[in-house]
């Protein structure tokens, strides 16, 4: 049996897998005795090869998620909607809940197979990485917020450490480090027109990072281990966590204001927000399929690269100052923090 997890293939009469053996501290699956079709949008990656199925993944990601960063900096265009990014949150946690229910009743096995108290890890750290980025905005422009987040590749792989004891060599950090430095300085111009740090907003982004070091492991790791399909995570993690969401907004007092706030402007936030979440479930099964089929780090990877694409389309449909000139680091005012 391999020491790797993942597909080893096919011989000429069924299909098995390799799993590494669990510690003393992990219960592997009862239900894992086969790899099941892997399915996203109804399309079974199972019967591709591994780099076709990189291809469609690496494509639906792009795609959704560039309408996903469209539509969100769109909602928080409207006039006094950033003081309610956890709000949005949870109604965004609400609809990928519904969401994947629907998926989870269309497949012929609807068992949980991953532990509930995973889930609730899980749970706490999307809450974490989905709600402080996107209220983040409140105080940062989109651009600004992508800065940071372009560092989102080692945090992953330090979590990747920690968390699934993975060695990584020095090719693979110097890579690592050479994307995020050059999305940053891709995005540096419009930091030298349009200041726009917060000290706030600063704090939000960088614990959405720290939130992002562990997700994307722990989600690999489960997934792995137990065979859990991408609805059931969706449903479980997203469910909890927005529980979790309800009960603080609650307890602040901030349910009643936005609920008061989007039921006036019920097109520009309910129906932004439904579509906003719709595309944000179909690309989180894309990154989920990468996940479980080639890694936490790969699917980071790519969901880092399309970050160029998104300041790009910002700079083409929201109204702010480029320019071709080089950023001069000098002139940035830091002040502003």
């Amino acid at each position: 049996m391999s020491a790797k997890y993942g597909l080893v293939g096919y011989n000429s009469s069924r299909k098995h897998i390799s799993i590494s053996i669990p510690s003393s501290t992990e219960v592997m699956s009862p239900h894992i005795k086969s790899v099941e079709e892997l399915r996203v949008l109804g399309i079974n990656l199972s019967s591709f090869s591994a780099p076709v199925q990189f291809f469609i993944c690496v494509a639906g990601v792009f795609l959704f998620y560039l309408i996903y960063g469209y539509l969100q900096e769109l909602i928080f265009s409207v006039e006094g909607f950033k003081p309610f990014g956890w709000y949005l949150t949870l109604v965004q946690f609400g609809f990928y809940s519904t969401f994947g229910l629907i998926e989870l009743q269309l497949t012929q096995d609807k068992r949980r197979r991953i532990p509930g108290k995973t889930y609730m890890i899980i749970a706490f750290l999307t809450v974490g990485t989905m709600g402080l980025s996107n209220t983040s905005l409140g105080y940062l422009n989109y651009p600004t917020q992508v800065i940071f987040k372009c560092c989102k590749l080692i945090p992953v792989m330090i979590g990747g450490i920690f968390i699934q004891g993975k060695r990584y060599n020095f090719a693979d950090v110097a890579a690592a480090v050479c994307m995020s430095l050059g999305l940053i300085w891709f995005t540096l111009a419009d930091s030298t027109v349009a200041p726009n740090f917060h000290l706030t907003g600063v704090l939000l982004i960088s614990l959405a990072l720290c939130a992002d070091a562990a997700i994307g492991n722990v989600q690999e790791k489960a997934m792995k281990i137990h065979n859990g399909s991408n609805s059931e995570m969706v449903l479980y993690s997203y469910s909890i966590g927005f529980i979790y969401i309800l009960a603080g907004l609650l307890c602040v007092g901030g349910l009643g204001p936005a609920v008061a706030f989007c039921s006036e402007h019920p097109v520009k936030t309910y129906g932004y927000a439904f579509f906003f979440s719709l595309t944000g479930y179909f690309g989180i099964s894309f990154v989920l399929a990468l996940i479980k089929l080639f890694g936490a780090l790969v699917a980071v990877t790519v969901t880092t690269g399309r970050k160029a694409m998104t300041i790009v389309l910002s700079f083409m449909f929201f109204s702010k100052p480029f320019t071709f000139q080089k950023p001069n680091l000098r002139k940035m005012k830091m002040g502003n923090l």
